[in-house]
């Protein structure tokens, strides 16, 4: 740590009150004090100018996948992208991999294959798997963040999708552990009804996947969800919306005062079935992206405090796996690779829609932060906090070079796409972790497993 405060100004601090010209003291690793610019301090800052300084974005959907698929990708590869991204932060999901975070014992293998690799701080979130109800109050006391479960198929064997009797079984140990279950919310009824029509249908085209995948398998499944959140006081937390039908569900389970809360992802507020060329398995995903007006929904839902969050859901694969020579959506996994990119694709869509970094810090900082119960260290600028920063230009434009990413594998459906806001320094407790393109210093993120 430094043996002086860092001080930094910026013209454009998000701060819990808003855009505002401030500098930021840091002082072992927190946030000492934070400034008014004339402030005999603030005068001798670093001066960012008119770079935006936020607090690093906090991730709650990222697939690691060490142990076991180390070479899909790994601690090291994911958090070297995390940090170029301005992520300070991310929370691991249980799967995919191998042993499935199920079990206390399971943790403690991926804490061990994390240890010593990190360049930012990782928290983790354990899983429900039907007969694992009595594994998770170990899984608790070993420091997950909260569960994940599936209600159709994962994709991996060893993370087998859950029924409403499971659920049962787990929300009211989950409720009473105080703890939130993320839900993948799809049922198999309507994409089992649908599949007989999709079979017949080409499968290097995305409508066809998109057919396979209805929007009513959403909405059905978060209507259940919400039923047993009501009915066992559960936190239930949707992740990867992406069907505007389920949106009047969710709005009406806030006026409720359901403990409900819901994330999308960068694809979803970008991207648009119509432009998915025939055979770009890139975009391949689940639930699938869905239409122009479908997206627009969403964002108004984000804007209107009914989507909660943005998370990535970054699971990366081999190439090989996307099956980019026969382009079978079918056949290729399903994933999105964009840990890196999320600030800046969120941002270029939302800047066009009259959204503020003030918005960006509160779907990718603040909420993330509060759904894995980190909120009393991260994702705001304030007396207290990590020093968890990230400095970037809002006015910048790029073009994305897959193969400058920091993933192990350099495939993304963000290829040779232009983008607006580009991460100039990473801070991770005070301590700058990537400048300008460069990752510098020295490997210190932590496990995050204490309460």
């Amino acid at each position: 740590m430094h043996p002086y405060p860092l001080v930094l100004r910026s013209r454009r601090t998000v701060t819990p009150r808003g855009v505002e010209e401030a500098a930021v003291v840091v002082r072992d690793g927190r946030i000492a004090d934070v400034l008014r610019p004339d402030a005999a301090a603030a005068r001798d800052a670093e001066d960012l100018g008119d770079l935006v300084l936020m607090p690093g974005l906090v991730d709650t959907h990222v697939h690691v996948n060490e142990p076991g698929r180390t070479e899909w990708e790994g601690f090291a590869t994911a958090t070297r992208a995390a940090a170029a991204g301005g992520v300070t932060t991310l929370v691991d999901m249980p799967l995919n991999s191998v042993p499935a975070t199920t079990t206390a014992a399971a943790l403690a293998a991926k804490r061990e294959a994390a240890g010593g690799q990190c360049s930012v701080d990782v928290a983790f979130w354990g899983g429900v798997v039907p007969g694992n109800a009595g594994e998770l109050a170990a899984l608790a006391a070993a420091g997950v963040r909260g569960f994940k479960c599936f209600l159709v198929p994962s994709g991996v064997d060893e993370f087998p999708h859950v029924g409403e009797r499971d659920l049962r079984d787990a929300m009211p140990v989950i409720a009473r552990l105080g703890l939130p279950l993320l839900v993948h919310a799809e049922l198999p009824g309507p994409i089992d009804a649908a599949a007989n029509a999709a079979s017949f249908c080409d499968p290097r085209s995305h409508a066809s996947w998109l057919a396979s995948r209805p929007r009513a398998a959403e909405r059905q499944a978060i209507a259940m969800m919400l039923a047993l959140c009501e009915e066992t006081g559960c936190r239930v937390h949707v992740v990867h919306l992406a069907a505007a039908e389920a949106v009047p569900l969710l709005s009406s389970a806030r006026a409720r005062r359901l403990p409900v809360t819901v994330e999308t992802c960068p694809h979803y507020l970008s991207f648009a079935a119509e432009e998915i060329a025939d055979g770009a398995t890139p975009f391949k995903c689940a639930p699938p992206i869905r239409e122009r007006e479908n997206r627009e929904v969403l964002w108004a839902a984000l804007g209107a405090g009914v989507i909660d969050l943005v998370a990535t859901d970054h699971s990366p694969c081999p190439p090989a796996l996307k099956r980019l020579e026969s382009g079978d959506f079918f056949a290729a996994w399903g994933g999105i690779a964009s840990l890196e990119l999320s600030l800046a694709a969120v941002w270029t869509a939302a800047r066009t829609r009259g959204f503020t970094p003030a918005n960006l810090a509160r779907w990718m900082c603040e909420r993330p932060a509060r759904l894995a119960g980190l909120e009393d260290a991260k994702g705001a600028i304030a007396k207290g906090m990590d020093a968890d920063l990230v400095a970037w230009d809002p006015t910048e434009e790029w073009t994305v070079d897959a193969a400058a990413l920091n993933q192990r594998h350099k495939l993304t459906p963000y290829a040779g796409r232009k983008l607006v806001g580009r991460v100039r320094r990473t801070y991770l407790r005070g301590e700058l972790v990537y400048r300008d393109g460069q990752h510098v210093g020295s490997v210190q993120g932590r496990a995050l497993t204490t309460r």
